[in-house]
């Protein structure tokens, strides 16, 4: 009879014990819960952390991520407004801000993703359908006065977008924010995480940007051709302009030579003008009779003036 009541007790005790423990749960940090009743939530949703108590065994607890979460669309071929077919790969971040509204429209994230997957998708192609494809590939901030800096360095810019891809991610964002709440989600940004090309484009532009390129380099090599040329001028004429002076110094330092030697030979003549004389006789001498020379003179010959002038000492 003993055994009977403490076996008793002890079932007692147990069915207590797994009461509790199917009474209480904790909710950690950064989730939040919705507590079901035979499948319908009852209660407010619980979002603060901690201890929480429900009815044991017939309620249940559903947990919900209270953080950011990432949604990464795939890849879809849209066409721009100008008729060119692009890649668009997408990205969001959302979160949860209605648990009770989400687990009755939606249920899971993995559903929700699928679900932003239509909403997000289905306005990017609206919105890129409406612009044209510079819209999609350049940013917002191409202002006049960057525009101006950039051309100040040398760089080949075209005219800045209207809107622009910031611009246009925002509209999406607006677009799709106005869906969302409807199943418990807010929608926090969108972003253009890639824009390709269908290979037939990419091909083309491919082609255009290598055409553009040499256009470029043609461009630089005709304005490097101009400054050598006018570099080679200015060194030309630099080099004229040396010669010039050195010559004409040239000609003034021979000038005064010549006058000064004339001048030093005017002076001596007039000092010792026979021995000018003599002078100027030996050279003819040198001049007229070289080597292996031979003159017929006479002996009254100018030449030998100063030779018959001279008695032989015997």
């Amino acid at each position: 009879m003993d055994k009977f009541i403490r076996l008793f007790l002890l079932i007692i005790l147990g069915g207590i014990a797994i009461t509790v423990w199917d009474g209480f749960f904790i909710l950690p940090e950064g989730q939040q819960a919705v507590i079901t009743q035979f499948g319908k939530p009852v209660g407010k949703p619980v979002n603060q952390a901690g201890l929480k108590f429900k009815t044991p065994f017939i309620q249940m607890v559903q947990y919900f991520d209270k953080r950011i979460l990432v949604w990464d669309g795939d890849p879809n071929q849209i066409p721009t407004n100008d008729k060119t077919f692009i890649y668009m790969d997408n990205t969001a971040r959302w979160r949860i801000v209605d648990p009770l509204r989400f687990l009755q429209a939606v249920g899971t994230e993995a559903r929700a993703k699928s679900l932003l997957n239509d909403i997000i998708a289905g306005t990017v192609r609206d919105l890129v359908n409406k612009h044209d494809l510079i819209e999609i590939i350049r940013s917002s901030d191409w202002s006049e006065d960057y525009m101006v800096v950039s051309m100040a360095r040398g760089q080949d810019m075209i005219a800045p977008p209207k809107v622009g891809r910031d611009k246009i991610s925002h509209m999406v964002l607006e677009a799709a924010s106005k869906v969302t709440p409807q199943y418990g989600i807010e929608l926090l940004d969108v972003m253009f995480t890639r824009v390709n090309y269908i290979e037939t484009v990419r091909l083309r532009v491919y082609d255009r940007m290598v055409s553009e390129r040499k256009r470029i380099a043609a461009e630089k090599r005709s304005t490097g051709e101009g400054r050598k040329a006018q570099i080679l001028g200015r060194v030309d004429r630099e080099l004229q302009e040396i010669t010039s002076t050195a010559q004409r110094e040239a000609i003034e330092i021979r000038g005064k030579a010549d006058a000064e030697a004339v001048r030093v030979y005017g002076q001596t003549y007039s000092e010792f003008p026979e021995f000018y004389a003599f002078q100027k006789s030996l050279e003819s001498y040198r001049a007229v009779i070289g080597k292996n020379a031979s003159v017929v003179l006479t002996t009254e010959s100018d030449l030998f003036r100063y030779l018959n002038s001279q008695k032989v000492q015997r």
